[in-house]
């Protein structure tokens, strides 16, 4: 696969801790020793797509500390193209605080740090003043939501104008607001959890109560409502589905020894997004997707669980559809 792969999106550090279970409000629980690496839902999906075969660039902004330069030095040994990557002076790089439980479930705090600044001014200081060369060359942008919903939306108006597909997987999930709105309108695939899609549905006014065990199908087309085309749930263990205007189709969880969730949605966005890219056909594509996102939880922390090509084909042969 030999697909152009651009991505919008944070860049973060993140700082791991593994407990016993989550701490409740107030609580203080023990775990072990912090463990540092590199993140981020852009970084991530950036790292993944170029490890499952793409062509990737990145676009997104570091603090000057030594953070930054640990993270940048990571996506170059990653063959990620980071000329669009900029350097904030007197900014620190993004942050993250994760705190993961014995049976992979996790809790995050984002410190955003250089990525709040990536507004559409800096969408244009970083593509070379020039708003028409942010998307040229590219097949499909790939987007997320730790960065502002206005980049977000730049972007997705741009790639619409060139004709250049959008998949948005958002999360996380920001206020359903005007300018949420008419990114959902410019967005050609929707990629979202479970959780960021009750979140979606509800403040849409799709639906008025959580949805019923099963529905998950029947809620993908109703999302559809808000401008994708393609909608695709992912449901942890239980893999995903996805709806399209011909109906919908879902592809089962892969049987894995879970680890650490941390990642495994950004797998499944790059692997989709790749296999998209290629005109793959959607139940190829999902199943794919499916494998990547379950082989991240199988090892520790979000970049370094990523998986590679070969590892992805071999598990998605391995379970018939």
């Amino acid at each position: 696969m030999n697909d152009h792969v651009l991505v919008i999106g944070s860049l973060n550090m993140d700082l791991t801790v593994r407990v016993p279970r989550l701490p409740a409000p107030g609580e203080t629980v023990s775990g072990q020793d912090a463990v540092r690496g590199a993140g981020g839902k852009g970084a991530n999906q950036a790292v993944a797509a170029a490890r499952l075969g793409g062509r990737v660039r990145l676009v997104g902004l570091l603090g000057d500390d030594e953070f930054g330069a640990a993270l940048r030095a990571g996506l170059r040994t990653e063959g990620v193209d980071d000329t669009a990557v900029g350097t904030l002076p007197g900014t620190a790089t993004g942050l993250a605080l994760i705190v993961v439980q014995e049976d992979g479930e996790n809790s995050i705090t984002l410190a955003p740090g250089a990525n709040r600044h990536l507004d559409q001014a800096a969408l244009v200081r970083l593509t070379g003043g020039d708003p028409a060369r942010l998307v040229t060359g590219t097949d499909v942008l790939l987007l997320q939501l730790e960065v502002p919903v206005a980049t977000a939306l730049a972007a997705a108006r741009a790639a619409r104008t060139a004709k250049v597909r959008t998949v948005l997987n958002a999360a996380p999930m920001p206020p359903f607001d005007d300018q949420l709105r008419q990114l959902l309108a410019h967005t050609d695939v929707l990629v979202l959890n479970r959780t960021e899609a009750t979140d979606l549905l509800t403040a849409a006014g799709l639906i008025a109560t959580a949805p019923p065990t099963g529905a998950w199908p029947r809620l993908a087309a109703a999302l559809r409502q808000l401008g994708p085309d393609l909608v695709v749930i992912t449901l942890g263990a239980d893999g995903a589905v996805a709806a399209t205007a011909d109906g919908h189709l879902s592809h089962p969880g892969y049987p894995v020894d879970v680890v650490d969730t941390v990642g495994a949605g950004d797998a499944f966005s790059a692997a989709l997004t790749l296999a998209l890219a290629a005109h793959t056909p959607l139940t190829t594509a999902l199943r794919h997707a499916c494998a990547a996102g379950s082989l991240a939880t199988t090892r520790p922390g979000a970049q370094t669980s990523l998986p590679t090509r070969t590892e992805v084909a071999l598990l998605a042969a391995s379970t018939p559809d």
